[in-house]
């Protein structure tokens, strides 16, 4: 299957093979990246992997159970019920199609919908849904409610005056005409119906919603074939077959107008049409589509449209992979179904099991052919018929010849590679070939396929040495064996006048000479520093010689230890490699006053978050002190001025006769004594504890209780000694 796009309107352009593309582009576009790919052999294996499972993805089975399991998860019920009829037919439909039997209950929900709808005076496009749903779900409708809706929708076809209200009245007639019992609804004035809906049409074969725009479109054209293929069943007489042929013709000129991508690639698009929402190519080629199958079915005779065009509208739906949204999803499983019902031609799509095959596990090519859903072909041949290295165009590698048939896969297989197919990419062209004229009549294969295979194998490596030479004679001064496909501890010491020569050779499993995508031979000096050089190669030998008198300057003057490593990488070689060959003590001239200065190495950005350096400090030494005695001296002196304060209260004769006696007086005052020792004791915390900022703090606290106390305490005295001088 090609590959899925997670938008298929915007990404489409480029989007179908965009793995193999990507794989055979030149090897300049990838080489920096293999070269950071390079530094670890995880993050090479990756690469590889990715390239692979691109080659592999060209061609799957069309319908898979990734689309069953998306369609399980797109379209979700809330309680067994959608938001509207609409969507809860096309959840019927997409569940009908893909043959899901274990799918969500939501005909319960769905047939009350239903009876509500049939039920009521609806508009066209609410019956519609309805009836389209209930095709699926096959509720019951009363006979009663059947003809007012046969009622209801012949008023809105004589009324109509857009082709959206054709569509709506029209389907639902022919809807209600298969659900009921009664058999004879048939339009009165088909043929007038008819030309009323052709009047939309133009002359590129695409359609008007209405007479008043000028405004045509391709999605309104599926629409309108849609809707005369209704009015045909519901003719009671032949039309008149010359509206029929002129019909014909515009199909073809709007199937003239299609686009188109190299590789085959066919779908409708339109522009912006005023006053209706754009339909981008997925649901304007599904709406072709469902109208050409509609049409087709409805009318007698052929519809002139070449084989290679349905082909191409298969490619476009099988290329989008398995859509996101659950709306683009039904378009593209409906535009599936009608491809594989349609009466012009079904195609036939030829798949892989895998595009991938190994020389050394002797895979063999395993080639399915089956209808865009998957179901089984009509008898047929499956041909090889020719074999091109990718991006060439020599002769064939192989002449034609014919894949076995197994009856018990349905799978045709070749179980031996031709000898001439070696590793590497090839374009394979396969021939499809019916074995029942009859069948010509009903599938379409196309000419030819020309698929993408990838063939891999591992790859052995020869003859692998690393030599230290003379610079000047040429001569051997050491040389050391390789075994590339173990590691490797080799021990060299060279100068700037010498010379290191790393050879090898690389030959595939048909013994012929293989030549990988990226060879790099890296330096790592102790330092960090790294020089890359790419490995060259002539025929079988691959060589490389590092003049060090001329990289003097590259290595930036630095002598020491340099760690050696051979990346040897290849999406089909199936032993890359990544192997430590050992180390190179070099010895290079000291640098000049002006010589290139090595790169700043780059600093892991989660190192900031590590431990840091210990700092370590030397204090300087402390002073020396005073002597004890001398201390102490001072000590005493300030204490003295305490004694004479105490010794001046005792001279004074202080005494407690003016203490206040009373209780709350003597309460207050005895605090305040207790708020002055607590300033006190507080000088002797700051000495002792405190810094200042707390210790003015406590003293902010402590004053706001002393003048509270202290003015009633003060109150007190000055009241007692007012009434002994009254007295």
């Amino acid at each position: 299957m090609l590959l899925s796009s997670d938008d298929p309107f915007l990404a489409r352009p480029n989007s179908l093979h965009s793995c193999a593309r990507q794989r055979l582009q030149k090897e300049e576009r990838i080489s920096f990246t293999l070269i950071e790919m390079a530094r670890s052999l995880a993050g090479f294996l990756v690469l590889l992997l990715v390239i692979s499972i691109c080659e592999a993805a060209s061609l799957f089975q069309p319908i898979s159970d990734s689309h069953r399991s998306a369609a399980l998860e797109l379209f979700t019920s809330d309680h067994g019920s959608f938001k509207s009829l609409e969507e809860t037919y096309e959840a019927l439909r997409t569940f009908q199609i893909l043959g899901i039997e274990k799918k969500p209950d939501v005909t319960a929900a769905a047939c009350r919908s239903i009876s509500e709808t049939v039920g009521s005076s609806s508009t066209p496009k609410d019956l519609f849904y309805a009836l389209k749903a209930n095709s699926i779900a096959q509720c019951k409708i009363h006979e009663k409610a059947s003809e007012g809706i046969i009622s209801s929708l012949n008023a809105a076809v004589s009324g109509a005056s857009l082709l959206l209200d054709f569509y709506y009245s029209i389907g639902g007639l022919v809807l209600i005409k298969d659900q009921s019992s009664k058999a004879d609804i048939h339009l009165a004035d088909a043929e007038g119906v008819f030309r009323s809906v052709k009047a939309f049409s133009q002359s590129d074969g695409r359609w008007r919603y209405s007479s008043n725009n000028p405004e045509s479109s391709a999605f309104a054209a599926g629409i309108a074939l849609e809707t005369l293929a209704g009015i045909v069943s519901l003719a009671s007489s032949e039309l008149d077959q010359s509206l029929i042929s002129t019909l014909k013709n515009d199909i073809s000129k709007l199937f003239d107008s299609i686009e188109k991508y190299d590789d085959g690639t066919l779908y409708f698009d339109d522009k912006l049409v005023d006053g209706h929402e754009y339909q981008g190519p997925l649901s304007t080629t599904s709406s072709v589509l469902r109208g050409l199958t509609a049409f087709a079915a409805a009318t007698t005779g052929n519809i002139n449209l070449p084989g290679d065009k349905i082909l191409g509208l298969a490619k476009f739906f099988l290329g989008i992979g398995v859509p996101g949204d659950a709306k683009d999803f039904f378009y593209q499983v409906d535009a599936l179904a009608c491809l594989e019902s349609n009466r012009v031609s079904a195609p036939l799509i030829l798949s892989l099991s895998s595009a991938v095959l190994s020389l050394n596990k002797k895979d063999s090519l395993k080639v399915r052919v089956t209808t865009v859903l998957g179901s089984n072909a009509p008898p047929l041949t499956v041909k090889l018929v020719g074999a091109f290295t990718s991006g060439s165009k020599d002769a064939s590698l192989v002449e034609s010849q014919e894949l076995k048939f197994d009856h018990g896969s349905g799978l045709h297989i070749l179980n031996d590679l031709p000898k001439s197919i070696d590793v590497g990419s090839y374009t394979f062209v396969f021939e499809v070939v019916l074995q029942e004229p009859e069948d010509e009549k009903v599938y379409v294969t196309g000419s030819q396929t020309k698929v993408p295979i990838f063939v891999t194998g591992i790859i052995k490596i020869e003859n692998s040495e690393i030599t230290i030479l003379d610079s000047d004679l040429g001569s051997v001064e050491s040389q050391s064996k390789l075994d590339l496909a173990a590691k490797n501890a080799v021990s060299l010491s060279a100068n700037h006048l010498q010379k290191l020569r790393l050879s090898f050779q690389l030959i595939t499993p048909r013994g012929r000479a293989f030549k990988p995508h990226q060879a790099f031979l890296k330096l790592r000096h102790e330092s960090k520093v790294e020089h890359i050089f790419v490995v060259g190669n002539s025929g079988k030998q691959f060589e490389i010689v590092l003049n060090f008198l001329g990289l003097v300057e590259k290595f930036f003057y630095l002598s020491g230890k340099y760690d050696m490593e051979l990346t040897v990488g290849d999406a089909a070689m199936e032993n890359s490699l990544l192997v430590a060959i050992g180390h190179l003590e070099l010895d290079l001239p000291e640098a000049p006053e002006k010589a290139p200065r090595p790169p700043p190495q780059p600093v892991d950005p989660y190192s900031r978050y590590g431990p840091k350096a210990e700092i370590t400090h030397i204090f300087r030494a402390p002073e020396k002190r005073p002597p004890q005695e001398l201390s102490l001296a001072f000590l005493g002196l300030t204490i003295l001025p305490l004694l004479g304060f105490l010794i001046g209260l005792l001279r004074l004769g202080v005494n407690m006769k003016n203490f206040p006696t009373k209780p709350v007086p003597a309460t207050f005052a005895v605090l305040f004594h207790v708020g002055i020792g607590a300033v006190l004791l507080l000088y002797v915390f700051f000495w002792l504890k405190l810094d200042l900022f707390q210790t003015l703090k406590a003293v902010g606290f402590l004053g706001v209780f002393l003048v509270f106390v202290g003015h009633r305490t003060l109150s007190h005295l000055a009241a007692a000694s007012a009434k002994l001088k009254s007295a």
